[in-house]
């Protein structure tokens, strides 16, 4: 059987649903299980579907419930998500973001700063979603990154030397975007969002002991491609993440010459309901439908179904999804 890895990136809720919809047709195509993956990471949205599937739980009844339409959903990730707290830590603020913000302008200014939301809606919402598992580690090897203010750098939960955190708090820590949502408290130090670092980590998977023979990156916040009444730093952003990718695969490809990397990111379609708000609840739904529709383009895709087939399918098939001639015409 072939090692294989999943990463998972940032991408707010919108980026969430990218996730959900690529994994179910992954899954839908071959045959894999994403839970069964030798190595997973997940930063930010991703850490939340990470600890979904490697729980076993990812499947829409542990997502979203009983939800009647659209607007119920929207309403029930609301809740669950932009829990209101009082917002805090000034002190924190100056001393984490503004003073080295100062000297290096950028994202790290807003680190530590006040919020008006918690995640431990999140947290709670994920502990009522995969149980006891919630307060402990999976046994296969899974990394969930977030940024530590008072250390400033990236930390990789599960992984050797790393705090001794359950899954659901190391989740609530990887989706604490700065600005927004205030830092969680782990044994006394504090933490934001993984992205802080990169958007997708997907280095981290050098920690496995064995070369992995496939990984597949998905990577809402890495797009190749403009919607065309794109915002301003829409682009700015798609560029940062896919840069600090590329950088992170070119390592892979070093260090595992053999390892074949699968990247899923949103096409146009897609971003035509992720953006410009990434973090709209109401885009959810519409952003999970359009990945499935477009993920029966991208995985039947000439470059993308041999390398899945030839890792994940255990009986040769066609791709379920496609005429037989467009896998030989492209």
């Amino acid at each position: 059987m072939s090692r294989v890895g999943l990463v998972m990136g940032g991408g707010g809720v919108t980026g969430a649903a990218f996730h959900l919809g690529s994994l179910f047709s992954l899954r839908l195509a071959t045959g894999w299980e994403p839970g069964a993956a030798d190595v997973i990471v997940g930063t930010s949205s991703g850490a939340v579907i990470a600890a979904l599937a490697r729980s076993g739980h990812l499947d829409l009844d542990s997502v979203v419930g009983d939800v009647k339409g659209a607007a119920h959903l929207a309403r029930l990730l609301d809740k669950i998500i932009y829990r209101r707290c009082k917002p805090a830590g000034v002190g924190r603020w100056v001393r984490h973001g503004i003073l080295p913000g100062l000297r290096k302008p950028g994202i790290r200014l807003a680190l530590g700063c006040p919020a008006p939301y918690t995640t431990a809606g999140i947290r709670e919402w994920l502990e009522r979603a995969i149980g006891e598992q919630a307060n402990s580690w999976p046994d296969r090897p899974t990394t969930i990154v977030a940024y530590q203010l008072e250390g400033k750098h990236r930390v990789a939960f599960g992984t050797e030397g790393s705090p001794d955190a359950g899954l659901a708090a190391a989740v609530a820590a990887s989706t604490a975007v700065p600005m927004l949502f205030a830092p969680v408290l782990i044994d006394g130090l504090h933490y934001v969002d993984g992205g802080v670092a990169s958007g997708t980590n997907a280095d981290l998977v050098l920690g496995s002991p064995e070369p992995l023979d496939l990984l597949i990156v998905t990577a809402p916040m890495a797009s190749v491609e403009q919607r065309p009444d794109a915002r301003f730093y829409e682009g700015i952003v798609d560029r940062l993440g896919g840069s600090a990718l590329t950088a992170e695969l070119d390592a892979i490809r070093t260090a595992w010459p053999e390892t074949e990397i699968v990247v899923l990111r949103p096409d146009r379609s897609v971003l035509a309901e992720t953006r410009p708000n990434p973090l709209d609840t109401a885009a959810a739904l519409p952003t999970f439908l359009r990945t499935l529709r477009a993920m029966r383009r991208t995985l039947g895709s000439p470059e993308v179904w041999p390398v899945l087939e030839r890792h994940l399918v255990r009986r040769k098939r066609r791709f379920p999804w496609i005429r037989p001639e467009k896998l030989a015409t492209g």
